[in-house]
């Protein structure tokens, strides 16, 4: 896959371009299917919150972008429903557009789901995460970040990038997520980590790791 992992949405013209370039296509031309899982997970978690995403009411453009088309996966339900299907929908759209929410709720339902199998065959798409949707994918969150705790325990994700992500770096809604209190959860981290924030996005691709800003971030 390609990934575009955000803090905070598509918030300004660096992080679209970048998705337009990973697409290959004008935004108009390509089918998205809306991942709203993590928004369920987590003490904050909500009803609110998943609809709020799929609906494109949020100020974390996402779902309400232009799309040719937007459908809805809820992994939760994907056991329910056969894999020949799902699957399918997974490979006729060209992005996938994830929530934020629980990290580790998330990853989780990723695993269980069975998502978290196909990634390795999903070559031509575009993963795009949202806070929690960007995390899932580390290695670790940071017992900063541990909200929900999964059956297995500690802080482990998907590890389909190999850096950890600080989210929500000097956030308006997040004021103990400062620059001070990043470079404390790196150091318990041990391990190549970014924090970004809202108007910043890190695009990853066979070429590399790229980090598109127009805001503030570091790499530890």
């Amino acid at each position: 896959m390609k990934l575009l992992l955000t803090d905070s949405g598509v918030r300004n013209a660096s992080i679209r371009a970048a998705l337009i370039d990973l697409l290959g296509k004008p935004i108009a031309e390509a089918n998205a299917l809306c991942i709203p899982t993590a928004g369920y997970g987590g003490p904050w978690g909500d009803p609110g919150g998943p609809w709020r995403f799929v609906a494109g009411k949020t100020p974390s453009p996402m779902t309400e972008l232009g799309w040719k088309s937007v459908g809805l996966l809820e992994l939760t339900a994907l056991d329910s429903i056969g894999r020949d299907v799902w699957h399918e929908w997974v490979h006729q759209a060209d992005v996938l557009l994830v929530n934020g929410g629980d990290a580790l709720y998330l990853a989780h339902w990723m695993r269980e789901s069975g998502l978290a199998d196909l990634f390795p065959s999903l070559h031509d798409k575009v993963y795009v995460g949202l806070s929690a949707g960007s995390v899932a994918l580390t290695p670790r969150v940071g017992e900063y970040f541990v909200g929900w705790r999964p059956p297995t325990g500690g802080d482990s994700a998907l590890g389909v990038v190999d850096f950890s992500i600080f989210a929500h770096l000097n956030g308006p809604d997040n004021p103990e997520s400062t620059m001070a209190e990043a470079e404390r959860w790196a150091a318990d981290i041990n391990g190549p980590a970014y924090a970004i924030d809202a108007q910043t996005a890190i695009k990853v691709t066979g070429d590399g790791v790229e980090v598109i800003s127009e805001g503030t971030w570091k790499r530890f």
